[in-house]
């Protein structure tokens, strides 16, 4: 071995052992980060989870408990009263089967329309697709509101205000749709276009594509939309109280704000009857959480 190569090694070897005392002083200054995030991630969890806890201890307790100053922050004594007396208050059950077919039509002619659109918009090729696709993102712009005083006279002409159908037969057209058949849309655009001339090699039609094909290898973002569609029928208000007027038919929303008057409140039949209320929609997130995240991390990969 020659000098120069024994004087390589050396350096080689010099350099390994110094690099190392530094290395050794990252590795606290990367705990001391991690244990920054951890600690600021979970302040900001428990500033999230703050108001249903708050929910939850306003259920358990009297009117005169729930704004005493200072807060009460554990309930004592706890009143379970409250849920039994919400429950006698207004018939829930029947807000939540009303609740319950609205969103069930509602989420079946969403998944029907706007699958179909998005089929259209990304699979099929038509004169001036582009330009219509181009119409309907800029639809995203019109307030709601714009179209709600003609929309109340067509159903009204129609005469079928305080029936769920206004609330409901739009979506089998996907009326006011346009997010949800941008994002099956770009979901669309990520198969292959190879599967469907093979189909069309094969005899198959446009039809066959879209219900063998597409359909099947989408069942995540259609998830992601019948989430999309249920918690917007679960949490809407405006909808119901411009078209439902026999109490026999209001919803959950409309139950709840039945119990806020002019004069008086029932504040603990309110906060316990919210939680009910908010439960199953807190579970199916908890539940869907991983469709939502992906969705809304893979919409814009393409097209």
């Amino acid at each position: 071995m020659s000098v120069r190569e024994v004087v390589d090694i050396d350096a080689l070897t010099q350099t390994e052992e110094d690099s190392r005392p530094a290395r050794r002083r990252g590795r606290p200054r990367r705990r001391w980060s991690t244990v920054v995030v951890y600690v600021l991630l979970i302040g900001v969890g428990l500033t999230c989870l703050l108001p249903f806890y708050w929910l939850l201890r306003s259920s358990l307790m009297s009117d005169e408990q729930i704004f005493t100053f200072p807060p009460q922050w554990i309930p004592d004594p706890i009143t379970w009263s409250n849920y039994s007396g919400a429950f006698e208050a207004a018939p829930f059950v029947r807000y939540f089967l009303n609740t319950l077919t609205i969103a069930v039509l509602v989420v079946v002619g969403t998944l029907l329309s706007t699958s179909a659109a998005a089929f259209a918009f990304s699979r099929l090729v038509w004169p001036g697709r582009r330009i219509v696709f181009g119409l309907l993102l800029s639809s995203l712009l019109l307030p709601w509101a714009v179209t709600l005083v003609p929309s109340f006279i067509g159903w009204q002409w129609l005469g079928f205000v305080d029936t769920f159908v206004p609330l409901t037969a739009p979506a089998f057209f996907a009326a006011g749709q346009g997010f949800n058949i941008f994002l099956l849309r770009q979901f669309f655009l990520q198969i292959p276009i190879e599967l469907d001339n093979a189909v069309y090699v094969d005899g198959g039609s446009p039809w066959t594509v879209y219900w063998r094909v597409i359909l099947p290898l989408n069942k995540g973002p259609l998830t992601l939309v019948a989430i999309f569609s249920t918690i917007f029928v679960w949490n809407d208000l405006l909808g119901p109280v411009i078209y439902l007027n026999s109490e026999e038919n209001y919803t959950l929303s409309q139950g709840l704000a039945s119990f806020t008057g002019t004069y008086t409140s029932d504040w603990g039949y309110l906060m316990a009857a919210t939680l009910i209320v908010i439960l199953p929609v807190v579970v199916l997130f908890f539940f869907a959480q991983r469709h939502i995240i992906e969705g809304v991390a893979l919409t814009g990969l393409k097209g």
